[in-house]
């Protein structure tokens, strides 16, 4: 496979397609583009490959003229939480995210603390593309400064938030076990929830050394681990994050998953209950999100796919919170990205406040189910397929913002054409796995 380059990262296997070449590449662009003198914070998970990569990306930022602040092993949430405490000029976070252990990856952020817009993205490609690269003279190169507090700065944070008290959490003696895949929140998941008064925490697999004891994605077929320690140890919650910790899975008391599309709907429902306003997902995110909205009476915008799809729409409409299916909640009071560390918070808060087990909670919501089923394309031309697809369903006033959406009385389907495999993304949902499936196989079945 080769190195998969786009706005959004760089992003490859390490050794073989990511190699310190192409790291130091498109680590001088970014540095370029942010500009000489400027402040770029970097971090990165605990992948094997990650304090080489941070030397290769630190040097490179210094060679034109950039200052790096190192964060070290850091969440995501928490290096863009650190571009806003040091007013950088941009950050990068070393990390795959949910790819297994051999893989590596540059992810950027802007002064913003945003992952950078496909206009961004383009520019500091284009440097890297023209190998002209700006060198800084002996004089001028940057300096290397280090921050062993930004963890702690990104919980003072949350806990500052005028919906989350410590003490609340504290009197309700939660018990909370954690499955953070040796990542990123092997440490700052134990520590956020020892400032928020948790005392009884249960660690499975929190080692920070980069080797995933499963799939690092946290799918339900990958967590039978975290579900049997909960149930053992009489758990209130359970929480698993990915390599980086900017996504979280919830797991209730009776081990029994939430599903990662219930993460952003329970911290909608939360905020919601605290501060009025619109929430933004994207169009394949569940249903659930539309009915938490209903619920509190405000309205649930959608986006294309991708957190900074969802930013932009956030911004645009007025959102008072957003979020991702894939465990991502975005709360811009904080920054503008997913974080798994105040989902936690949020998830906690709510449980103390209206008095309410995990598994009574998660009950307390509709159960909606999503089928991802795809088409392979062969010879057959994706945009083509599309267009038939919405010449098929024109009645329905299809979604032609990411793909093709269509909603329909039993749910909807979303088609999206895959930029890296010759394949369409089939995505539906419906109040049970069987009618989501039926109403996937309704549009494959045209195609």
């Amino acid at each position: 496979m080769a190195l998969m380059v786009s706005v959004s990262g760089i992003r490859g296997i390490f050794g073989t397609d990511l190699n310190p070449e192409n790291l130091a590449r498109y680590s001088a662009a970014f540095g370029q583009w942010a500009g000489k003198g400027s402040t770029v914070v970097l971090g990165r998970d605990t992948r094997v490959t990650g304090e080489l990569c941070e030397r290769v990306v630190s040097a490179a930022l210094q060679s034109v003229g950039c200052n790096v602040v190192n964060l070290g092993v850091a969440p995501t949430p928490t290096v863009a939480m650190a571009v806003l405490k040091h007013k950088a000029s941009g950050g990068i976070i070393l990390s795959a995210s949910h790819n297994p252990a051999e893989w590596n990856a540059l992810k950027m952020l802007n002064s913003k603390s945003e992952f950078l817009d496909s206009d961004e993205g383009k520019q500091v490609l284009d440097i890297a593309a023209s190998g002209k690269i700006e060198y800084a003279a002996y004089n001028e190169i940057g300096v290397v400064t280090t921050d062993v507090q930004a963890l702690e700065w990104h919980v003072d944070k949350i806990l500052d938030l005028p919906f989350i008290n410590a003490d609340e959490i504290k009197a309700a003696g939660f018990t909370v076990a954690i499955d953070a895949v040796n990542g990123a929140g092997s440490e700052s998941i134990p520590y956020l929830l020892q400032r928020l008064g948790v005392e009884k925490i249960h660690r499975l697999h929190c080692t920070p050394n980069g080797l995933f004891p499963h799939n690092p994605e946290p799918l339900p077929e990958h967590l039978g681990e975290i579900c049997e320690l909960i149930r053992q140890k009489g758990a209130d919650l359970g929480v698993i994050t990915d390599p980086d910790a900017d996504r979280l899975a919830l797991a209730d008391n009776n081990g029994r998953l939430m599903g990662e599309e219930y993460t952003q709907a329970a911290a909608f429902d939360f905020y919601l209950g605290h501060n009025k306003g619109d929430v933004c997902t994207n169009l394949s995110s569940s249903m659930i999100c539309d009915f938490v909205a209903e619920k509190h009476g405000v309205k649930c915008h959608r986006s294309a796919v991708g957190e900074i799809n969802v930013v932009k729409e956030m911004r645009a409409k007025g959102a008072v919170i957003s979020g991702e299916g894939n465990g991502g909640v975005i709360l811009p009071e904080l920054h503008s990205g997913r974080d798994a560390l105040v989902g936690i918070a949020m998830m906690l808060q709510l449980m103390a406040d209206k008095k309410i087990s995990s598994s009574a909670y998660r009950d307390s919501l509709p159960d909606y189910f999503i089928s991802k089923n795809k088409i392979q394309l062969e010879n057959i031309n994706a945009d083509d397929v599309l267009k038939r697809v919405i010449e098929t369903y024109a009645s329905y006033n299809p979604d032609t913002r990411d793909g093709v959406k269509i909603v329909l009385e039993e749910g909807w389907v979303h088609l999206r054409k895959s930029n890296t495999e010759p394949i369409i993304r089939v995505y539906s949902e419906s109040s049970s796995p069987e009618k989501a499936r039926a109403l996937a196989q309704q549009i494959i079945d045209i195609v």
